[in-house]
């Protein structure tokens, strides 16, 4: 059966109010909490970017069933990762085993602040394929001298690992990618329904993995005021991404996006408080092979009250819509 998740996004809330929101999406019901990573909003008017892996240790001692998953982290530039190994470890041990890391090539919006240039994608690749190697070796407990391509680790040991070793979910567009991560990664993470990827990712696997989703929705009793949030907050989504990778400021997404209609937003992203709209929605994930899709409710406006209001109905519409997926 498909496992809906929330997402905790940092780009558009405080450390304080995310905290909130997991405890209460866990009540109600949601199956996991992925959290963005993320230095810079998006827009300018988003306006927050509190750091994922301190908000979720929080996060893991205010919630006690829900997954919690990184959606996604870097670990080439802005972080090394012998560092997002030992991150991981100590947030699987705080929540008792909850934990997926989620890993990504990551965007120049976020990683350019440690001064250091943003390499080509294929580059990024080879980067992250290293760093999988070295962050997997770290988790099963090694004592790990590397020298490779990209990076360097002197004699690294993680001295406290949880019992069950952390999954690792990787963020993947395209044939060459699942070629070079399927075998690489437990889980596949992508933000489009697209089952030829998903069927790609399979074959290239020789056990069975989750495909973990993403979805925009904005809901509000009032449509007109969902798709002005929407259109304000993440208008920037459409740009596709080979935009939103290499866009290094929030005045560059600004101007990328800046004629972006209204109903071009409402047209790509449910909006209103249509539940059935939203299920049909999220609905394309697991019709495409997705086990696992979590919702982005847009804008912190409005945010407590879809938990209060919108959040359990919602649920129990996908349940019962995904049956038999």
């Amino acid at each position: 059966m498909t496992r809906f998740g929330y997402t905790l996004m940092t780009e558009q809330s405080g450390p304080r109010e995310l905290v909130g929101y997991a405890r209460d999406a866990e009540q109600a019901g949601f199956d996991l909490l992925v959290s963005s990573d993320h230095y810079f909003p998006w827009l300018d008017s988003q306006g927050h970017a509190p750091n994922a892996w301190t908000m979720l240790g929080a996060v893991a001692q205010v919630t006690s069933r829900v997954e919690l998953m990184t959606y996604v982290t870097c670990p080439t530039i802005r972080y090394h990762p012998a560092v997002v190994a030992q991150q991981a470890a100590t947030l699987a041990l705080l929540s008792q085993d909850r934990f997926v890391l989620g890993l990504g090539a990551g965007e120049n919006l976020n990683e350019h602040v440690v001064g250091e240039r943003w390499p080509a994608v294929g580059e990024r690749h080879d980067m992250l394929e290293e760093a999988i190697t070295i962050i997997r070796g770290l988790l099963d407990g090694e004592r790990l001298t590397w020298e490779g391509d990209h990076f360097r680790v002197d004699q690294a040991r993680l001295w406290d690992l949880p019992e069950r070793a952390v999954e690792i979910a990787v963020a993947v567009s395209g044939e060459q990618s699942v070629e070079r991560f399927a075998p690489l990664a437990d889980h596949l993470v992508a933000v489009e329904p697209d089952a030829d990827l998903v069927s790609r990712w399979d074959a290239e696997r020789a056990e069975p993995s989750r495909k973990i989703g993403q979805v925009p929705i904005c809901w509000d009793p009032d449509e007109d005021v969902a798709v002005a949030r929407a259109h304000d907050q993440f208008r920037w989504f459409g740009g596709g991404w080979g935009v939103n990778a290499d866009l290094p400021t929030t005045e560059g997404f600004a101007a990328a996006s800046q004629f972006v209609r209204p109903e071009d937003v409402a047209g790509s992203i449910s909006c209103g408080p249509d539940l059935d709209k939203h299920v049909e929605a999220v609905a394309a994930y697991w019709e495409a092979g997705f086990t696992d899709v979590a919702i982005v409710q847009i804008g912190d406006e409005g945010q407590q009250r879809f938990l209060d209001e919108a959040a359990e109905p919602l649920l129990a519409a996908l349940r019962d819509a995904s049956k038999g997926h």
